[in-house]
């Protein structure tokens, strides 16, 4: 585990605090109140109902089902069957189907309510409200069976965040065929690592997409897909970037040209829904499936209780189709929320285009990473002063700890009354372990709470979990939404590996985690990527929090080459500066910042200066990866650089490598 003394500790400042008739006009409120009148449990605060979600599983899932009223069409010999980990049986026996919950008026919104808003860097926008999407699913959902589509086929996708992806996926999804989709970004062998795997039966591609404002044809990339896929029957083409659209496949229009019923078939419980997939980057990607009966339970939690997301408000999150949060904004649909869809760069023309779209569809929950709020912070930004941002109550930023500047900038530059949410979970649950609720302050640098359901604990390196001490993320109790099963993965030998093998019948998640006594937690990067520095180890993320608070750094990776063979290792930090940056001239404000804000023996070693940072196609620094490289390995044993967004961002690391391979 961690030291503790090298950790940053929080002041534990409340930043935010719920205002009493909001929080007591919340979902998670009224949920509250009506399991207290129902003789179920009293919860007197978040705390004592997380604590009663996570000791009485079949109380809390069961009572979720009722309460949000769930539709099964068979009903379950219980709700937890085998609370094991790996192997918990959620509702054996219950059929249920994802998509009905999306679009049934019970749940969706009315015809006439608005479930998309679809926004181009380009200008390009459309508003589609449910009574069109019901239609499309209906007629997509026909044209899958016409080609042959049903129970257990791969449905896949090279698609950007548009409607017609939403659409796809939910036709899919309704007649039980598993779902996969990357985005249009990757390249032919980062697609095929993921896809091949499948043997999807259909695919849907465009020809091209936008991002920075440049024009991007991957035509080449679709010819050269589907020649390497054998069991695929027919593409779909949708002409997003060409009017003229691909040769020798179905238009979009062809597809959905007949109507269709919109009918959702049973399916069980753990039925697969969709693939996800891990990173790649140090071999083929896994494909993590989620069931359906999972998705809808943890997703309704997440958003309805959570999250407090409405019929009718408005849900943003920044993301691409190859990233969980497009599953999980796509879950809005089941709160009749309408989900806005932004395709192309968070930066085009500049910074502040997010921010102005917020401001025209008046959206209400805007999600980003914690690298967007901090890019923000670099570039100066102060969007209250040219926007009206009033519509957006809860900012909400995953994909790597949150610093505390970006909390406070936050509260002062976009608005006081915000909340801010900061989480942590990942693809393995398509969802959150840790995040916020409405009934719960938020604190400086910190997550609010543990999710409901999610038994969160740090262990220390004796596997004993411990309080306001930093140790593994641990998950002590099943959750639906953890993986079903990887995909060709049969007797479970790689799902156990990933999570369950460090701890015995526990989750591993592979965070440092220090779970404050007021029941917040801070997270301080990943354990596998640890700095080692004279036996005192802490996480990368206080260190980058120093790194990239400087205006003249833009990004920036750190890696410790004691931590793996090497004991006498130097701890390197690579920097990317801003234009006409000299390393010189920032190094000795660096070294004074860390020796001040961390202590002395967490100054690296050496500065370098690089190009750019090696990141995952999801966004992720590869820490891991490049460690290995500089301790000897070879870069295709390190990483596969088709699980790369900057694949040529190798090259500075293998000249270090041969330089301390020399010594």
């Amino acid at each position: 585990m961690l030291d503790e003394g090298s950790a940053k500790v929080s002041a534990s400042e409340v930043i935010w605090t719920p205002d009493p008739e909001k929080a007591a006009a919340s979902t998670l409120s009224k949920f509250t109140r009506w399991l207290a009148d129902r003789g179920t449990v009293k919860a007197d605060s978040y705390a004592d109902l997380h604590a009663w979600s996570i000791t009485d599983l079949d109380g809390f899932w069961s009572a979720l089902a009722e309460y949000f009223g769930v539709r099964f069409h068979a009903q379950a010999t219980c709700v937890l069957a085998d609370a094991s980990m790996p192997g918990a049986q959620w509702f054996p026996g219950a059929t249920v189907n994802y998509a009905e919950h999306a679009l049934f008026p019970q749940f969706g919104g009315e015809d006439t309510d608005t479930a998309l808003i679809a926004v181009g860097e380009d200008g390009r926008e459309r508003e589609l409200d449910y009574g069109w999407l019901r239609e499309q699913v209906g007629r997509a959902r026909a044209g899958l069976q016409a080609l042959g589509v049903g129970r257990g086929d791969r449905v896949a996708a090279l698609a950007p965040n548009i409607p017609e992806t939403i659409v796809a996926f939910l036709a899919a999804a309704s007649l039980g065929a598993i779902w996969s989709c990357c985005s249009p970004e990757f390249g032919t062998k980062a697609v095929l690592d993921r896809l091949s795997q499948l043997h999807p039966t259909v695919l849907i591609a465009v020809d091209g997409y936008l991002y920075g404002g440049k024009r991007y044809d991957v035509s080449d990339t679709v010819k050269a897909v589907r020649t390497q896929l054998p069991a695929l029957r027919a593409t779909v083409a949708i002409s997003y970037l060409n009017e003229q659209p691909l040769n020798n496949v179905m238009t979009w229009m062809d597809f959905v040209s007949k109507p269709g019923p919109l009918e959702f078939d049973p399916v069980p419980f753990d039925h697969p829904l969709w693939v996800l997939y891990s990173s790649g980057t140090t071999g083929l990607p896994k494909g993590i499936v989620h069931g359906h009966g999972g998705v809808l339970f943890e997703h309704l939690k997440a958003l309805r209780l959570q999250f407090d997301l409405h019929a009718g408000e408005r849900l943003f999150w920044f993301t691409t189709t190859g990233w969980m949060m497009w599953n999980f904004i796509a879950s809005g649909l089941l709160c009749g929320a309408t989900v806005v869809l932004y395709d192309g760069s968070p930066g085009e023309p500049d910074l502040t285009a997010l921010w102005s779209m917020a401001q025209r569809y008046r959206v209400n929950v805007f999600g980003v990473s914690a690298a967007y709020l901090s890019s923000c912070i670099k570039a100066d930004l102060r969007p209250r002063d040219d926007f009206d941002l009033a519509s957006i109550r809860m900012i909400a930023s995953t994909g790597a700890p949150l610093a505390a500047e970006c909390f406070r900038w936050t509260a002062t530059a976009v608005g006081e009354g915000i909340q801010i949410v900061s989480t942590s979970g990942g693809t393995d649950v398509c969802s959150s372990f840790l995040g916020g609720a409405p009934t719960v302050p938020v604190w400086l640098g910190e997550l609010s709470c543990a999710a409901l359901g999610a038994a969160v604990e740090a262990f220390d390196e004796h596997g004993n979990a411990v309080i306001d001490e930093v140790g593994e993320l641990v998950v002590a109790r099943p959750m639906p939404s953890m993986p079903v099963a990887f995909w060709n993965d049969p007797d479970g030998t790689r799902l156990r590996a990933a999570y369950f093998d460090d701890y015995p019948g526990a989750w591993r998640h592979g965070d440092w985690i220090k779970i404050t006594p007021h029941g917040s937690a801070i997270i301080y990067g990943r354990s596998d990527s640890t700095l080692n520095r004279g036996g005192v180890r802490i996480g990368t993320a206080d260190l980058y929090a120093v790194v990239e608070s400087l205006d003249e750094v833009v990004d920036s990776l750190v890696v410790d080459t004691s931590s793996l063979q090497r004991d006498d290792g130097e701890l390197i930090c690579f920097l990317v500066l801003a234009p006409g940056v000299e390393l010189a001239h920032v190094e000795p404000a660096l070294r004074s910042a860390l020796r001040t804000e961390l202590s002395p023996r967490h100054v690296p070693d050496r500065f370098l200066a690089i190009g750019e940072v090696p990141r995952t196609l999801n966004g992720k620094k590869c820490e891991v990866p490049v460690r290995k490289i500089l301790n000897g390995a070879r870069v295709e044993e390190a990483v596969s650089t088709a699980a790369l967004a900057n694949p040529n961002s190798m090259a500075p690391f293998i000249e270090v490598a041969e330089t301390l391979a020399a010594r």
